[in-house]
């Protein structure tokens, strides 16, 4: 596997590559807490199949630069950065690449086709659906949660700066990163301020047969170089991309795409998301949409619960563009 740095939209991004030099590209976009490496056993399964497997590490993650202003993580910057990824990587302007995206990644890939399709192929995402399509750019997506959740919900509780920094400086990144990652419950991550959510420091975390230690030394090491006000400050613009997105309202997602969730993911609980995947809007927003997948048993980090499967079936839609 190679590592490289692209410069491109202000900001060195590094990216991990691996496969043929002149085969199709498929960017592999992960989400939080993630990097790059949550796609690492999907990586060599491309490539053996003649795909360039391309897996940036999202402006603030790893071994990308991270700006220090909260407004540097807007929808905008972050596609900026992919379309700039996707120039430095392709033949010509006229060459298209396949999208895979989880978490946030899958939230860029969105706005990615919404802003640039002539860059996109056929979109794969997992787990976050097209319900954070443009909407009213008067209303505040924050605020609604915190309406609904309170205010000890997770994104409530990322939008104070340099609170819940100080609250992972204290608890270790170890623990927080083994403790996002094994979250199984299928339902709202309420973190409270006593700190009861990462549990006891004398308790261990068993991990899933999915996440080995040297995983979460890998997680933990990049973590402790770069910090977490990167990865945070994507939720910071919650509000404010709903303002940018404005133009947007009404738009539809014109690329062939694939969605799948897992059956336990927090994001299959969220109010409204069910209906949306299952009914006709999301069908309606995304109109080459192909029939959403559930897998039975599996939470949030699918990509990596289920690495061969999700192989599987990226190799089986991208197959046929």
């Amino acid at each position: 596997m190679e590592h490289m740095k692209v410069r491109g939209n202000g900001i060195d991004i590094h990216v991990a590559i691996q496969g043929p030099s002149d085969g199709p590209i498929v960017l592999l976009l992960h989400g939080f807490p993630e990097l790059w490496y949550s796609w690492r056993h999907q990586i060599p399964g491309l490539a053996a199949r003649g795909y360039r497997a391309v897996a940036p590490d999202l402006r603030g993650y790893g071994d990308s630069d991270a700006p220090a202003e909260i407004s540097s993580y807007t929808c905008f910057n972050i596609v900026g950065d992919l379309v700039a990824v996707i120039s430095a990587l392709t033949a010509s302007e006229d060459e298209k690449v396949f999208v895979v995206g989880h978490d946030w990644g899958a939230l860029i890939a969105w706005y990615l086709c919404l802003f640039r399709p002539d860059k996109v192929k056929a979109l794969v995402n997992l787990s976050v659906p097209f319900s954070s399509r443009p909407t009213d750019p008067s209303t505040k997506p924050v605020d609604r949660m915190r309406a609904f959740y309170g205010d000890d919900y997770y994104v409530c509780r990322f939008q104070e700066v340099g609170d819940i920094e100080a609250e992972i400086a204290e608890v270790g990144t170890e623990r927080v990163m083994k403790r996002i990652l094994t979250y199984r419950t299928p339902g709202p991550i309420i973190i409270p301020k006593d700190k009861s959510f990462w549990g006891s420091k004398d308790e261990s975390i068993p991990l899933p047969s999915w996440v080995t230690e040297e995983d979460v030394t890998y997680f933990v090491s990049k973590f402790e170089e770069k910090g977490f006000s990167g990865p945070v400050n994507y939720y910071r613009n919650f509000n404010r991309n709903n303002e940018l997105l404005g133009p947007w309202v009404g738009s539809k997602i014109q690329v062939p795409t694939k969605f799948v969730i897992g059956e336990l993911d927090l994001v299959y609980y969220m109010p409204g998301v069910k209906e949306y995947i299952h009914g006709p809007k999301f069908k309606e927003d995304v109109p080459l949409l192909e029939e959403p997948v559930v897998m039975e048993g599996v939470a949030h980090f699918i990509n990596q619960e289920k690495p061969q499967e999700i192989l599987q079936i990226i190799l089986d839609f991208i197959s046929k563009f």
